[in-house]
């Protein structure tokens, strides 16, 4: 597909295209500024990890017009009652997950691609999966745009997750649910991790690791957080 083409593409998802909106350079000090003053500072040490929020462009993850609330300390709405996550979130879930370069990833809501994004920076192969038709389509064209070709998106009930491509070596799921689903349970590969925020819609949940070794699966609440609920097909 030419250059243009997918313009016209993503204009048509989009509206007018932000990628102008805030400047490279400037966005590149953004990036440094909120990775030493709000990730840094709270913790987070993973090289890897600090790596790809550095070279993530999140401005083009976020709507047109909420460009400059990109790097701020704050979740960001996307529409559809769907937010992109607070970057120390994103960092933190990233580093806990323990991520490297030959794992394959399935991430349970996709939203704008940012979190996919991060993780794509560092793993082998992203598998994500949106509910929401329209985020489906939008952040497809958005990680495209920004070069990553080894997420792979589907519009469906994450729920299930995505057994195809199972077992994944980390599974990160970026909304709350009520429990652990099982059939996520069953897709994470011996010895792999899964963080998810578990508790009641719009309330504070629990961020929760997940460990499986054979048939012993346990569990480790790590912090309270508030994120949107997972909702179902």
């Amino acid at each position: 597909m030419n250059r243009q083409l997918l313009l016209s593409m993503l204009i048509c998802l989009f509206g007018t295209f932000p990628v102008q909106a805030i400047d490279t350079d400037r966005a590149r000090e953004l990036r440094e500024k909120m990775v030493s003053e709000q990730i840094v500072a709270r913790g987070v040490r993973d090289r890897n990890v600090l790596h790809a929020m550095r070279v993530v462009p999140r401005h083009l993850f976020v709507p047109q017009g909420e460009e400059r609330f990109a790097y701020e300390d704050h979740a960001v709405p996307i529409g559809y009652g769907q937010t992109i996550s607070q970057p120390y979130i994103v960092a933190y879930m990233t580093e806990v997950a323990r991520v490297r370069s030959d794992f394959r990833v399935l991430e349970v809501g996709a939203g704008s691609g940012y979190q996919a994004a991060v993780l794509a920076q560092i793993a082998k192969d992203v598998y994500t999966i949106e509910i929401v038709a329209e985020l489906a389509q939008q952040a497809q064209a958005r990680l495209r745009h920004a070069g990553y070709d080894n997420v792979s998106i589907k519009h469906a009930d994450g729920y299930y997750g995505w057994s195809e491509h199972a077992p994944f070596d980390v599974i990160v799921v970026t909304a709350a649910a009520s429990h652990i689903p099982p059939p996520l349970i069953e897709q994470l590969k011996d010895g792999g991790r899964m963080i998810i925020p578990v508790g009641s819609p719009y309330m504070i949940q629990m961020l929760v690791l997940v460990t499986k070794d054979g048939d012993q699966v346990r569990t480790q609440n790590l912090l309270p957080v508030r994120f949107v609920p997972l909702t179902r097909g």
